[in-house]
């Protein structure tokens, strides 16, 4: 008797966004003490996907945003053989099995070659502030509400220094494990739309809360405690204690990542 053929495998991209205030991250894990797995997107993704493809799947993704950071583009990819399924039909049935605060935007074949984490070539960042006297009633956990006046002029020089490749061991979270703590940051820009004021931070690489800490460093310039050429004095200084305070999760969003043999993403890409 002839043996069945093999099913061919393949490899498929997922963009995903999501609303990670009631998550814990990005990343599948327990809870210290019961061993009950925490709600994290990447495990109901990866239910989710299951539940469509009918097998269990390896879902990979990028990025491991901590517990109520938000994402316009985190990319994840899995393997399936159940090539069958259109990606687009793949992708509205996958999201009928997620709760409203996640969204597959996109799935597409890749090469088999293709890795979400090994071949991520930039990634960048938003944080938003919301500057107005009264806070964001509707979306207080989408943005980091300072009722402080800000100075964004301030800001921009202050950011402006940050761009290039620097030791950025004083803008990590201690304890993040890495040896070498040089990275290189693309762009640091500053942009206000009326209440709405956002830090843009796109790098090769980022370490343990360095966008945060780099956010509320800014944010100290921007209400006058911190003047711009501070910068410069925290990032020779290779001393956390040096630089401002880390903003909260709550105005973080994973932006976009780029990765290896793609079209540059736009900088102002949503």
């Amino acid at each position: 008797m002839t043996a069945a053929p093999t099913p061919t495998s393949q490899r498929y991209k997922l963009v995903i966004a999501y609303r990670g205030t009631h998550y814990h991250g990005w990343q599948t894990q327990e809870h210290d003490v019961t061993r009950v797995q925490l709600p994290t997107i990447q495990a109901l993704c990866r239910a989710a996907v299951m539940d469509v493809v009918g097998h269990p799947v390896d879902l990979c993704g990028s990025s491991r945003t901590d517990s109520g950071v938000h994402a316009k583009g985190q990319v994840a990819h899995f393997d399936t053989h159940m090539t069958q399924i259109p990606p687009d039909g793949l992708r509205r049935a996958v999201n009928a099995r997620l709760p409203a605060d996640i969204l597959v935007r996109s799935v597409t074949p890749v090469a088999t070659t293709f890795h979400a984490i090994r071949d991520t070539v930039r990634k960048r960042y938003q944080y938003l502030v919301w500057n107005a006297a009264d806070k964001p009633v509707f979306h207080s956990d989408l943005a980091f509400h300072r009722w402080q006046p800000m100075d964004v002029a301030r800001m921009r020089d202050a950011a402006a220094r940050l761009v290039g490749t620097h030791d950025f061991n004083a803008f990590a979270k201690p304890g993040h494990g890495r040896s070498n703590t040089v990275r290189t940051l693309y762009a640091c820009d500053v942009t206000r739309r009326g209440p709405r004021l956002v830090i843009g931070v796109c790098g090769s690489g980022f370490l343990w809360n360095t966008v945060r800490i780099l956010s509320g460093t800014l944010i100290e310039v921007g209400i006058g405690r911190t003047p711009p050429e501070a910068i410069d004095a925290m990032l020779a200084s290779r001393d956390r204690r040096t630089a401002g305070p880390t903003a909260p999760a709550c105005g973080l969003y994973l932006q976009w990542i780029e990765h290896q043999g793609e079209a540059p993403a736009a900088s102002g890409a949503a």
